[in-house]
């Protein structure tokens, strides 16, 4: 699933008030943090990452590495900090996220 740039700014809203919960080290993406990273998908949907200074990887390419891991979307990446998104298979209805629809406007003959 792709995300429109109104579900985005959207998911940017949402995050403003995230904490981070994964930081990526000098480790870098191991399996135990993709691990978590999933687990933290499944239970919340919309993650805050953050990556060290001490980390071999860029921001920009940690996101870009853990959402292709995770099968997840990026959302936002600024400065150390990134956030993801991936809707939950096993959060109740009501529980998640529910993301704005762009309206296709009606074409005129």
């Amino acid at each position: 699933m792709e995300l429109t740039s109104k579900q985005r700014a959207q998911l940017r809203g949402l995050a403003n008030g995230l904490d981070t919960i994964l930081q990526i080290g000098k480790d870098g993406l191991g399996d135990n943090l993709v691990q978590q990273a999933n687990e933290a998908l499944e239970a919340r949907e919309l993650i805050k990452c953050r990556v060290l200074e001490s980390a071999m990887l860029t921001p920009r390419e940690a996101c870009q590495e853990l959402a292709r891991r995770t099968r997840s979307e990026p959302v936002q990446v600024i400065g150390t900090k990134f956030v993801l998104y991936r809707e939950s298979h096993t959060k109740e209805k009501k529980d998640r996220i529910v993301l704005i629809k762009d309206r296709k406007k009606p074409t005129q003959n």
